[in-house]
């Protein structure tokens, strides 16, 4: 009787043991893969902040050419180089931080605009829009992926 108890409980011992370990290694990987998910998001956030500076500074240029009436092919061309340099960024920051995506998508939307000046002073104006729209988003992320 004495060997049956024992046996049961360190069979009990066992299971309990296995229980321990199988929880600690799920909360393991759950803090792993959140810590993960959070350094995709900053990754993410950061490329799209620079693709967003990179075409910032591109839309400047064109509209210091449009505004002053000198046409420049060059201009033109970087402005659809750094242009498509956003949507890969615009896409994974909406995809890892859905609730940010309103907010990354109006940062584009605002360099997006800076295309609508007509005066240096327009455009100066939409700049600083622009960039207040880049800060906004990376405070948005910031707040969700520190949750």
């Amino acid at each position: 009787m004495l060997t049956v108890i024992a046996v049961m409980g360190t069979l009990a011992g066992a299971l309990l043991t296995g229980a321990l370990q199988y929880f600690a290694q799920r909360a393991q990987r759950k803090a792993q893969e959140a810590a993960e998910r959070r350094s995709a998001g900053m990754d993410a956030v950061a490329a799209l902040c620079a693709a967003l500076a990179d075409h910032r500074g591109a839309m400047w240029d064109a509209g210091l050419c449009q505004v002053t009436g000198r046409h420049s092919a060059q201009a033109g061309e970087r402005v659809r180089g750094t242009r498509s340099a956003v949507t890969g960024p615009l896409v994974r920051v909406s995809l890892l931080s859905p609730s940010a995506a309103p907010v990354a998508r109006r940062a584009a939307e605002a360099v997006y605009a800076m295309r609508e000046a007509t005066t240096t002073r327009e455009l100066e104006a939409a700049r600083a829009a622009a960039v207040r729209a880049e800060t906004e988003l990376v405070d948005a992320v910031h707040s969700t992926l520190t949750k």
